[in-house]
């Protein structure tokens, strides 16, 4: 680990170098990678500097506990010893913790994809419900979402809602929603009181930029149409809709929410680079979803990964067997508890993984 420890602090000289360099502000996403890349060193070195003085400190207090001849200060030696122990042992873990290499995506914005899965209509009005959860956990995180393509229900549901979320460690946060939600309710149709149970899936992709993935022109086929649905200016009227097929891989994204045609076709874009990376990034690294399957789930779509049970004001998260009964404030963007439980799982996994 002091090897390791040895490399982040020059790394960060050379970081602190760098930014008093006028030039680099010319460069804003130069500017950006270096100062994320900073901010995230320099926790480890403060973090460093605070084990650096414990160890001193204890070394300070066994010494007064050999020296020490007045039976009462070596007994307050000793007492301060084990404190100082205590808290040594809790900065090397979050050492180790903060020293495990950080996926790169985690810090990408995130494109959710929400579909009503078995249930009908009640599986529509929880889509909704769980853009709804999404949109205020985003708020409170001071996260900014923008909808991208939607397929609404005449009673208010979403039969797919797909939208973007940007802002710090997005990807980083929710990359573990993927898969399953399925929910335990009486729906409002339901005269008779029964509880129903209903699924939505739920799919998180990192957003790359066009960089990132090339979409060549001539391995695109893109089709306009008349947009469809309960109505509003151009509904119907003029070819703003945009279906996008990427011939290689057969994907299609369709984007119709947009009253100009090249405002939904560069959604689209946006949508289908991000789907032709989760491919390519589920090809090149099956050995890490192999893994990932085996602790906290896999994040595949079709992995019941949650429960909520309205009657009994009840989320459950299957994957770090976590029961909550407070549904309603989750509901409401209140959702850290179980977001910081799979990300601790997820670290912890990474601990074992390290080499010793």
């Amino acid at each position: 680990m002091i090897n390791r420890l040895e490399a982040v602090a020059d790394r960060f000289e050379e970081l602190e170098q760098l930014v008093s360099d006028p030039t680099l502000a010319r460069d804003a996403n130069r500017y950006k990678e270096v100062m994320r890349e900073r901010s995230r060193l320099g926790e480890i070195m403060e973090e460093y500097a605070l084990y650096r003085k414990l160890q001193d400190e204890m070394a300070g207090a066994r010494a007064m506990i050999r020296d020490e001849s007045d039976p009462g200060l070596k007994e307050m030696a000793r007492d301060e010893l084990s404190a100082l122990e205590e808290s040594f042992e809790r900065s090397e873990a979050r050492l180790a913790e903060l020293l495990i290499p950080r996926d790169p995506l985690d810090d990408k914005n995130t494109i959710l994809e929400i579909r009503a899965g078995t249930g009908g209509d009640e599986a529509a009005l929880f889509a909704a419900d769980l853009f709804r959860m999404y949109s205020r956990y985003a708020d409170i995180n001071g996260w900014k979402l923008e909808v991208m393509s939607t397929s609404e229900t005449g009673l208010g549901g979403f039969k797919e809602i797909i939208f973007s979320i940007l802002g710090e460690q997005v990807f980083g946060k929710l990359r573990w929603e993927s898969g399953v939600h399925r929910v335990q309710r009486v729906p409002s149709t339901e005269a008779s009181g029964r509880v129903h149970t209903s699924a939505v899936t739920v799919a998180v992709l990192p957003e790359v930029e066009e960089t990132e993935v090339e979409i060549r022109p001539d391995e695109l086929r893109v089709d306009v149409m008349r947009a469809g649905g309960p109505g509003g200016q151009c509904v119907n009227t003029t070819d703003s809709a945009v279906r996008l097929t990427h011939l290689p891989t057969g994907l299609v994204v369709h984007c119709q929410d947009e009253k100009s045609q090249i405002k939904n076709k560069a959604k689209a874009l946006r949508i289908l680079r991000a789907r032709i990376y989760e491919l390519e990034e589920d090809k090149k690294n099956a050995e890490r979803a192999a893994n990932r399957r085996n602790q906290i789930g896999s994040g595949d779509r079709s992995e019941r990964i949650r429960t909520y049970n309205f009657p009994q004001n009840r989320v459950t998260d299957h994957r770090i067997d976590v029961t909550l009964y407070k549904l309603d404030l989750f509901m409401q963007g209140d959702m850290d508890e179980i977001v910081r439980g799979l990300a601790m799982r997820a670290r912890e996994e990474a601990l074992k993984a390290e080499p010793r």
